[in-house]
């Protein structure tokens, strides 16, 4: 009998021990879970880069336990919001560990401020313990721009010729043909066939049709790489020499210019000219921007994004300006004094990520014949999202634009977006479930262009 009610006692302590670990583990995880949200959206608010306009006082108030010190801070205060006093007891001052930094607390709001034109580095760790983020502080002169929001044609010639795909074909006897399988990929540019630079699709055409069947030397760009590869056309049904390749050599469209700065440089779109196919940005060989008229527009719904349809005419006497850079924070290039002259917008100063605010906005386009302020509001801002077209989260609340367009449109990317008198970012994107929301640009990545 005893030894039944030790066996019945070991049982239960064994249990009770199992329960222990059990609650032991559970609390781990729960805490390690809990961590790890934190220790994101603690660093998903922090940007990797900070920029500062020179001489003006910049508030942060990101409210993390993050500590860190901030070095290289030539001519360079930092206050709490307070006093200085206040800083003088949190430490926030100069000190010798390590020399020449100051030390931060981002748990606070604070204020700060750079008189010279320099690069900052803010090491910052979690409780002031954990390693956290190292992050770089940019100080930039104070920028003005102009505003535009005018419709623009837009002609890009790519660099070489750009394969969209390659393929099967029926040759000769009914067999299968497909010589560039394991050659060529989609996104290869063809600069070259044989030595000689190809520039447009027809060129490409002439060389495969004229080469009699024999081997062809092609010099291609994939990424960021020039490679030599070889090919050997092949007769289809018809008797006529192919590779079985689709190609592209230019693009056209319309978008919205977003900018002329004091130079009289345009930047426009707030995303780069993608293929269709591909999705890749286009390498640019050559572009012209052109006066359009709009003449349709398709109010956009769920599921079904609105449009922007122009009519362009490629012609000298329509020409607004040269692109000569095709990225994917936007289009880029040189005005002339036609382009100038559509903009009647005054210098407006721009907004830094960091001075965006929740709340009223205005975008201007053109969607009525001319360029008009239309009110937005700002539903989020993302200072650190890997897509940079999608910074800004923004909600259409102007009823004369909705009852035109819906919302956002395609056509209206680069629609400058305007806060407290600063120019703040460009659209970019539309929501397609929600025509009435989209993203935005920070007008600050816009400009690291130059």
């Amino acid at each position: 009998m005893e030894e039944w009610k030790l066996a019945v006692i070991q049982r239960e302590k064994n249990r009770i021990r199992i329960y222990r670990r059990l609650l032991v583990a559970v609390t781990f995880i729960l805490f390690s879970v809990m961590f790890t949200l934190t220790y994101m959206q603690a660093y998903n608010c922090v940007p990797k880069q900070i920029r500062l306009i020179q001489g003006d006082w910049q508030q942060w108030d990101f409210r993390l336990p993050v500590k860190g010190t901030i070095t290289k801070l030539d001519g360079a205060e930092i206050q709490n919001q307070d006093s200085l006093d206040s800083l003088q007891v949190s430490g926030q001052r100069p000190s010798n560990i390590p020399a020449d930094a100051i030390s931060i607390d981002l748990s606070k709001e604070i204020s700060v401020k750079a008189d010279a034109m320099e690069t900052y580095l803010m090491d910052l760790k979690l409780f002031g313990i954990i390693p956290f983020k190292q992050v770089e502080i940019q100080v930039m002169q104070e920028q003005m721009v102009v505003p535009a929001g005018i419709p623009i044609g837009i002609y890009v010639k790519t660099e070489g010729v750009l394969v969209v795909g390659t393929g099967d074909f029926e040759g000769l006897g009914g067999v299968e043909c497909n010589p560039c399988e394991f050659v060529l990929k989609s996104g290869d540019y063809i600069l070259e066939v044989d030595e000689c630079e190809i520039d447009y699709k027809n060129q490409l055409v002439e060389r495969v049709e004229e080469s009699d069947g024999e081997k062809m030397d092609l010099t291609i760009l994939r990424g960021e790489e020039t490679l030599k590869v070889s090919v050997t056309p092949q007769k289809n049904l018809e008797g006529d020499y192919k590779l079985g390749i689709w190609v592209r050599d230019n693009a056209q469209g319309v978008g919205t210019l977003t900018f002329i700065d004091e130079e009289g440089n345009f930047g426009a779109l707030g995303h780069g000219i993608s293929d269709v196919d591909t999705g890749e940005v286009l390498n640019l060989k050559s572009g012209t921007l052109y006066s359009t008229q709009i003449i349709a527009l398709k109010k956009g719904k769920s599921g079904e994004p609105g449009e922007m349809t122009g009519m362009i005419e490629y012609v000298d006497a329509n020409i607004w300006g040269i692109i000569d850079e095709n990225s994917d924070k936007g289009i880029y290039g040189d005005g002339n004094k036609k382009l100038l002259d559509q903009v009647e917008s005054k210098a407006l100063p721009i907004g830094l990520k960091h001075e965006i605010e929740k709340g009223a906005a205005q975008i201007l386009c053109s969607v009525e014949g001319e360029p008009k302020y239309y009110d937005v509001e700002i539903k989020d801002v993302y200072l650190e999202n890997a897509h940079v077209n999608r910074g800004i989260l923004l909600e259409v609340t102007d009823p004369e634009l909705l009852a035109v367009t819906g919302g956002i449109i395609q056509g209206m990317s680069g629609a400058p977006i305007i806060q407290d008198g600063k120019i703040i970012g460009a659209v970019t994107h539309v929501l397609v479930q929600d025509a009435t929301s989209g993203y935005g640009i920070f007008i600050e990545n816009m400009l690291e262009h130059n």
